[in-house]
């Protein structure tokens, strides 16, 4: 079954001509179907029923109605025909039934006053206006009478009476003097809905002899004003000394005072009072009292509340006005009048009558022949309205009989009606106070169907909304409503449609697949005809990127994003508001395509910016709020109260916060008297908070001032406060920081922090300085000297512990005792050396020194600790001397040893050490000799491979510039490269130690060679220097003999090779290289007081994970151990302890037992010194010229090896893997074989 549903007007596509009815038909309002149908007449104008004009101008008395055919008017005049032909003063409007009455002509409105009533006729019926009671406004003159003048006694009440004329309609009524200005009013005087003025009581200032009512009649347009009143209020002192003038001193005389008196109601008078009005008038309920003091009024309804929402007061409170009243209203409504001395009250009982209104009006019909139809009229009032039936304007009891019509009461029921039963139908409801009048047609027609919408009308709809296809269509009988998709499609029923009573097919959300052509077919017995009707669905616009809540500080920018997406056949238009307005008109505001900018934001930006997007089918919009934030507003208004000596109490204003709250306020004082000008921090509170209590000190003349602080940063200063001084006093406190430190053997130097300006107190700023030798029995020594900070003392002691302390004064007194400090008279140098001094030689590089300590009383100073010289003397290994260069270690405090690091190996040193205090060194102990052992040697100096043949290199070296003890032998450790760039088998070789050269043979030719070469002592091997070379390659072989590849045979031949001149015979041997395993060697460390920098190098394979193990040395204790990130090759140790010897080494996690030999260190409390300025030194010089002639060798070399063919691209991959024992044999997969003896050729015998 089809859903029917009644259309919403926001919806409806049709305008009914009539409200719809409990009938068959609808008379949709189309003007090509009105000019065709058929229709009764239908008043659409008229004039007032009650229609006072003005006797000036024409009377202009309004009916207007429409049908088809177009109706005809007449006029009935006091229930009788009014012929207007036969009046020239009257004429009645084309093809109107208004009347125009001349009036300016010569006529005169008094003579047209009566009840008139208009007709409309034409062949379907008779309709007929309301009652129209015609009366000319009048405005008469006041009468003339005579006013006496109102003498009144102070205190009394008084009415002055207006008693306006009776006029048509009713003047308005105000109170005037002879300036026309108003007379004030106020709740002692007031008007009273009468027109009457109205004294609670009289005052002096009341006299006066123009009080004028005036009546203002709208409708003429003219104002009538009374004569004017006197009132003359005589005061009780006036009237005393009117009255002395007028007795003898004998008579008794004397008025009495002003006397206050209790509430008496002026009006309404009585109790008790009745009231009558309308439903839906305006009631206005009146209490105005005398008395003195003036009465104040209160209103109350007894048994009820006063009705909310309707209720006012006016006058003072002194008229109740209760707007819309209903039956509801009704009851006794109470006015209390009331001063000190009592009250007075009285009871209105309100009654609420209702003239007839409609429950249910009468509304036209419209029936096809053949159907049944009801005319309902149903009316309330109070009391009941009476209810009469009239036809075509003649009551229906004498009207022509209808035999489809039958009355019943308040309804007339239609019963199978005919063309002839059309007819105009008036209903009557009325009572004592008015009457209803309606007319309702009821209009009998034959029509074929007729479709009223547009044909192939388009309709465009967003997606998933509801699209509307009209259908409005007319025909009698109501015909079908039928709907179909497409040209050939089935009739359209279900769910998904909703089929309005007028033709209108709903879809209640509307899919793409919705589009497309629509037919409506309307069928009734007399015909059928169908339209189609066009559907196209759209995308809805979509804001993609809406607009974000944005907090910005002023004079910044701002952005708004509204990025949309929208059917491409529509074409969207945005428009940006500010809190939904305009944009203001100002350059600042930039519209972009998809943004909204604000540049140079100021605080009246602040808002929610809209941006809405419109295309002719849909809209959408987005907000987005804008804070605008700034630094707040300085505080105001600081006032000062609750002063006393030793605090104030601050109070303040805040300035706007400015969108961002006050966390704190800042109070900041200025010194007026000490420090001009200069403002000081004195203490802050919350924001919460607007007034502290300071503290204060004595003589000091403050200003306040007050800063804001918010999230966005601090205000500006308020204005400073008002100054306020306070007294003098003593000093509170003393001088801080007191010293005594002697500048010289003799003295002692007393020094202090002084006080500031305002913790002097009072003026006379001074101090009292006093001292005493520590545990003698001397009496205190005292000195008082002006505001200053130092006092010398001399003739002292070396060296003495002093009792010190230092007490302000001012010129009211002196500051409490002040507390003792302990100072000392000047240092001299100290007297001894240090003793026993032994040295213990740990290892090549570091030593430990011990001394005993001197007397504390030979240091004759502040003990700071010893200082240790050291120096080498010569190298064990080579006999020449060198300049001595001595360095300086420091041990702080009273210690007695130290560590001695950065020596070098196999050396002979010398030390001593010295006691230093605050003067500086005391004399140098005996020095000690002791001698570094051996340690490895340095690199040697150079190595470099010559004269390259098919099958040979020569290698030439230079000696390690430190050999740091005997050198025993060098080792050669060489191995080739293919062109995988991947290292072949390792070959060691070791050679005496006087040898400087070799010759390798035998080598295979055009073949890349590595060579590892290091020197060695008793103690092992130094570090390495890398070098590369390449044999030469074989032209005249390389055209029929191919020579293995390094990788893919031996790497040498099985020829022996040549030696030097003492010739060596050496028994050829095969074997495999072993794989090497890799090291960590040359650990160095670089130590500071609490950290030492520790570095490495490492020769093995990528990505080792390093850590260091670190121990006090000769300590017992278990290793700590620190892991490195990453694959770094130096850490940093911190938190170590200053002057204290460590011993550390460096592992590889993974590989057990691999880790480097152990290094000793030691940080220092002082940095090693050197005695003399390098730069002056021979030995320096000489330095810096060898370094610029080897980089000038270095330089000749590589430009050498660089035309010899260089390294080969990815020389830096092998260099990461320097050490050759991390290389492992590869002896399985062929690429290198074993390989034989083979001879070298030596240039120095053994």
């Amino acid at each position: 079954m089809m859903k029917k549903k009644s259309i919403s007007a926001s919806k409806a596509s049709l305008v009914f001509f009539l409200c719809q009815m409990i009938s068959a038909l609808d008379v949709p309002l189309d003007s090509k179907l009105l000019e065709e149908l058929l229709q009764p007449p239908t008043i659409t104008q008229q004039s007032p029923k009650d229609y006072i004009v003005d006797p000036r101008e024409n009377i202009v008395i309004q009916c207007e109605a429409k049908g088809k055919p177009p109706p005809s008017f007449s006029w009935t005049r006091n229930g009788t025909h009014f012929d207007i032909d036969k009046d020239a003063q009257v004429t009645m409007k084309p093809n109107s039934g208004t009347l125009v009455i001349n009036i300016m002509n010569g006529g005169k409105a008094e003579a047209y006053e009566g009840v008139y009533q208009c007709t409309a006729r034409n062949e379907r019926g008779a309709a007929i206006s309301n009652n129209i009671v015609i009366r000319p406004s009048r405005s008469p003159l006041w009468t003339k009478e005579r006013l006496e003048p109102n003498h009144v006694r102070e205190g009394d009440s008084l009415v002055l009476h207006c008693r306006p004329p009776v006029g048509l309609p009713p003047p308005i009524i105000f109170w005037m003097d002879n300036a026309f200005q108003r007379l004030p009013q106020s709740e002692r005087v007031s008007q009273g809905l009468n027109g009457d003025l109205y004294f609670s009581n009289v005052q002096p200032e009341d006299t006066r002899e123009d009080y004028i009512c005036y009546a203002r009649f709208n409708h003429t347009q003219t104002i009538q004003q009374k004569q004017p009143i006197s009132v003359k209020v005589f005061s009780m002192d006036s009237l005393n000394d009117t009255i002395a003038a007028n007795l003898s001193d004998t008579d008794i005389y004397g008025a009495k005072p002003v006397t206050e008196r209790q509430p008496v109601l002026l009006t309404p008078t009585g109790s008790t009072s009745t009231k009558v009005e309308l439903r839906g008038n305006v009631l206005l309920l009146e209490c105005i009292a005398a008395g003195l003091p003036t009465p104040v009024i209160r209103w109350i309804k007894e048994g009820g509340e006063l009705p909310a929402n309707r209720t006012f007061f006016e006058n003072f409170k002194k008229t109740l006005k209760i707007i819309d009243v209903s039956e509801a209203d009704s009851g006794n409504y109470k006015c209390i009048a009331r001063n000190i001395l009592g009250s007075a009250h009285h009871v209105i009982s309100v009654t609420v009558k209702a003239a007839p209104y409609w429950i249910t009006a009468p509304r036209n019909l419209v029936l096809s022949p053949g159907e049944d139809g009801t005319l309902i009229c149903r009316a309330n009032g109070n009391p009941k309205p009476d209810i009469s039936w009239l036809a075509n304007g003649v009551p229906i009891a004498i009207a022509p009989e209808d035999p489809s019509r039958k009355v019943d009461g308040d309804t007339i029921i239609f019963s199978h009606v005919q063309e002839r039963s059309s007819a105009v139908y008036q209903c009557n409801a009325s009572n004592e106070y008015g009457y209803l009048l309606a007319n309702a047609f009821v209009n009998v027609l034959a029509e074929p169907p007729r479709i009223l919408t547009t044909a192939n009308k388009l309709y465009q709809v967003i997606a998933d909304s509801p699209a509307l296809l009209d259908c409005a269509y007319f025909g009698s009988p109501k015909p079908e409503i039928e709907w179909f998709k497409g040209v050939k499609g089935s009739i359209l029923r279900g769910n998904e449609y909703i089929f309005h009573d007028n033709g209108t097919l709903e879809i209640p959300v509307a899919q793409k697949d919705s589009t497309g052509t629509y037919t409506c077919v309307a069928r009734n017995e007399l015909g059928k005809i169908q339209n189609e009707v066009h559907l196209e669905v759209k995308d809805p616009t979509m804001i993609i990127k809406q607009p974000e809540y944005k907090v910005i500080q002023r004079y910044g920018q701002v952005s708004f994003e509204c990025i949309i997406k929208h059917d491409s056949t529509l074409l969207p238009t945005v428009i940006w508001l500010k809190d939904n307005d305009a944009l203001p008109d100002d350059e600042r505001f930039l519209v972009g395509k998809d943004n909204l900018t604000i540049m140079n934001v100021t605080d009246k930006d602040d808002g929610t910016y809209t941006c809405i997007v419109n295309t002719t089918l849909d809209s959408v919009s987005a907000s987005a709020v804008l804070t605008v934030v700034a630094r707040p507003n300085p505080p105001f208004d600081l006032e000062l109260t609750g002063q006393l000596e030793r605090s104030v109490e601050l109070s303040w204003i805040p300035g706007d916060e400015n969108n961002s709250p006050i966390t704190n306020f800042v109070i900041e004082y200025e010194d007026g008297l000490h420090e001009p000008g200069v403002w000081h921090y004195q203490t802050e509170v919350p924001g919460t908070q607007t007034t502290v209590q300071l503290k204060l000190s004595p003589y000091v003349n403050y200003s306040f001032r007050v800063i804001a602080v918010n999230e966005i940063g601090r205000s500006q200063p308020s204005e400073p406060s008002e100054q306020y001084l306070t007294k003098s006093a003593n000093p509170d406190e003393n001088p801080s920081n007191v010293q005594g430190i002697g500048s010289e053997p003799d003295n002692l130097v007393i020094t202090w922090e002084s006080l500031k300006g305002f913790q002097s107190n009072g003026p006379g700023l001074q101090y009292k300085v006093s001292w005493r030798q520590k545990d003698v029995d001397d009496e205190w020594t005292s000195v008082i000297v002006a505001n200053v900070s130092k006092y010398i003392v001399s003739g002292t002691p070396t060296f003495v512990p002093y009792e010190i302390k230092v007490q302000a004064l001012n010129d009211l007194g002196y500051a409490p005792e002040p507390s003792e400090v302990i100072g000392h008279s000047g240092e001299d140098l100290p007297m001894v050396a240090p003793g026993n001094v032994q040295v213990h030689v740990i290892n090549s590089t570091l030593a430990k020194v011990h001394w005993d300590p001197v007397p504390l009383k030979t240091v004759r100073g502040h003990l700071q600790g010893y200082k240790v010289y050291y120096w080498k003397v010569q190298s064990l290994s080579r006999r020449s001397r060198r300049h001595v260069e001595k360095k300086i270690l420091t041990f702080k405090g009273n210690k007695t040893f130290g560590m001695l690091p950065g020596l070098e190996p196999y050396s002979s040193y010398k030390l001593n050490v010295r006691v230093v205090n605050g003067k500086g060194e005391g004399p140098a102990s005996p020095d000690k000799v002791f001698k570094t052992p051996e340690g490895v040697p340095s690199s040697p100096s150079f190595l470099k491979i010559t004269n390259p043949t098919l099958d040979s290199l020569t290698l030439e070296w230079g000696s390690p510039t430190h050999p740091n003890g005997v050198l025993i032998s060098y080792i050669l450790k060489f191995q080739p490269i293919n062109n995988t760039h991947e290292l072949g088998p390792l070959v060691e070789i070791r050679i005496p130690a006087n040898e400087s050269s070799l010759i390798l043979k035998n080598l295979n030719y055009s073949t890349r060679y590595k060579f590892y070469f290091n020197a060695q002592t008793s103690v092992g091997s130094g570090s390495q220097i890398t070098e590369e070379a390449v044999t030469i390659m074989d032209e005249g072989k390389m055209a029929g003999i191919l020579r293995p590849a390094v990788g893919a045979g031996t790497g040498y031949s099985e020829t022996l090779f040549a030696t030097s001149p003492v010739t060596h015979t050496v028994r050829p041997t095969f074997y495999k290289v072993q794989p090497l395993y890799p090291r960590i060697r040359n650990v160095t460390t670089a130590a500071a007081e609490t950290y030492a920098n520790i570095s490495w190098e490492y020769e093995g394979p990528d990505h080792a994970n390093f850590y260091v193990e670190y121990g006090v040395a000769g300590s017992k204790e278990d290793w700590k151990k620190e892991i490195v990130n990453g694959s770094r090759s130096f850490f940093v140790l911190k938190g170590l302890t200053p002057g204290t010897a460590y011993k550390v080494r460096v592992g590889a996690e993974g590989l057990s037992g691999f880790r480097s030999s152990e290094d000793v260190f030691e940080t220092g409390p002082a940095m090693a010194s050197r005695q003399v300025d390098i730069a002056t030194q021979g030995w320096f010089i000489g330095l810096m010229c060898a370094v610029a002639l080897l980089i000038l060798i270095l330089l000749i070399v590589c430009f050498i090896r660089r035309n010899k063919g260089g390294k080969y691209p990815v020389k830096e991959k092998e260099d990461a893997h320097a050490d050759p024992e991390i290389q492992p044999m590869k002896e399985d997969d062929g690429t290198f074989g074993e390989y034989r003896l083979f001879s070298f050729v030596s240039s120095a015998p053994f």
